[in-house]
């Protein structure tokens, strides 16, 4: 099942899926009996043995934690946490290691994001621009602020192929608006926004761009400084590491000026009963003693991309994205949502008459695992009038066979179903 065939798609100059895909134990795994298809890579990814072997390595011989102890254990976890920094810095083509910032995942970040910076700076009768391709954690947090403050949540909508029509978000852009929230690449549909050109538009109004990078970094090269975003949130998890960790970039300049987010231990300088000076960044926002082994494991997931290339990795994945969709879009009665020029790895489609969930349990019994529901985008669902779908996400371990199984499994639950 794992080889790809060449006369169908074009790997990249020295990109082998079938040795890559020996790199992840868990696509050895059997489900119901059957091999495993994963193509629920939107969701979370699958961990290569370089990330589990850097957890392990952590927890057998230098568990400690960091930054408060002169032990050997302790200077050994800091120093790979520095490191770990440091690659996620270089990774995000960051200035500095003081705009990068470990938090919990893309989520905590835009909320880092929404309650610091959003709360300082946003009054009453500001606006804060979404679009209409978000996650539900780039919008209910700018939707609490805006209640907070009497500020005004607009959106700009997206149109019958999942893009965001420029125009209309140009138009959208006032004196008023003063934080533009956007997703990178869309979970639910898979569409690439022209992030950089947007942000232009948006600093022409003098606006603070956010940017939900959470399905991008995985399938592209990102580099913040040439984006000129302001802030930019992703998940360890969704980049081949542990779950529990991400990043938020954010200008120095901005990060300086914000408030702590959260209060407790490293955030501090020194405390008295009477005032708390916070210590320098990036540790001023990351209160508590951090996720050390998601960190280690993160630095060891940048690692394992970087030793493949974005680049092929962004080359093959279009290549298997354009077969999948072809094929897919072929069979009867399935309609794909988002057919935007620029994609990501993702197909979401409906069937006729078929539940998203009654497709996705009758898969998972072949072996093949897709996500159905909402995807937490339901503006999205609205948009196109539907409930739910079914959503097959690709990564570079991804196969032409498997998409070929995907195939054969959605026929099977055609004739079932009929």
């Amino acid at each position: 099942m794992s080889s790809v065939r060449a006369e169908v798609i074009e790997a990249p100059a020295g990109f082998d899926v079938d040795r890559i895909r020996e790199d992840f134990p868990i696509l050895r795994e059997l489900v119901h009996g059957k091999p495993l298809v994963y193509l629920d890579n939107a969701a979370t990814t699958q961990k290569p043995q370089a990330v589990i072997d850097a957890l392990v390595d952590y927890y057998t011989h230098y568990n400690a934690n960091v930054h408060r102890a002169v032990h050997l254990l302790s200077t050994r976890a800091t120093e790979a946490c520095d490191r770990a920094r440091e690659k996620a810095r270089k990774f995000m083509h960051a200035r500095s290691t003081n705009e990068i910032i470990f938090v919990r995942g893309a989520t905590q970040g835009l909320n880092l994001v929404a309650q610091s910076f959003g709360r300082a700076n946003l009054k009453a009768g500001d606006e804060v621009l979404v679009s209409g391709l978000e996650h539900h954690s780039n919008i209910v947090p700018w939707q609490m602020l805006c209640l907070e403050k009497g500020a005004h949540l607009k959106v700009v909508h997206i149109d019958d192929s999942g893009v965001i029509p420029l125009a209309d978000f140009e138009a959208a852009l006032t004196e008023r608006t003063k934080v533009v929230a956007l997703a990178h690449v869309s979970n639910a549909l898979g569409t690439v926004n022209p992030i950089a050109y947007m942000t232009e538009l948006a600093h022409r109004v003098g606006a603070k761009v956010v940017v939900d990078g959470a399905q991008a970094v995985p399938h592209m090269p990102v580099d913040v400084r040439a984006l000129d975003v302001d802030f930019y949130a992703f998940s360890g998890h969704k980049l081949f590491g542990p779950t529990g960790i991400g990043v938020l970039y954010g200008k120095q300049a901005l990060l300086d000026a914000m408030p702590p987010f959260e209060g407790g231990g490293d955030m501090i300088r020194s405390v008295t009963f009477e005032k708390t000076e916070y210590n320098t960044l990036p540790y001023k926002f990351e209160a508590g003693t951090p996720d050390i082994a998601g960190i280690i494991g993160l630095g060891a997931a940048i690692d394992y991309v970087n030793q493949i290339g974005l680049d092929r990795i962004a080359a093959y994945e279009a290549e298997l994205l354009k077969y999948a969709t072809h094929v897919v879009q072929q069979l009867p009665g399935v309609r794909i949502l988002g057919q935007a020029p620029e994609k990501a790895s993702v197909i979401s489609f409906v069937l006729e008459d078929i539940h998203p969930h009654d497709i996705g349990t009758f898969l998972d019994q072949l072996g093949i695992a897709v996500r159905t529901g909402h995807h937490c985008a339901q503006p999205v669902m609205d948009r196109f009038q539907v409930a739910a779908t079914t959503r097959a996400s690709f990564a570079f371990y991804n196969t032409v066979a498997e998409v070929d199984a995907l195939v054969a499994g959605i026929r099977k639950v055609q004739e079932f179903f009929a």
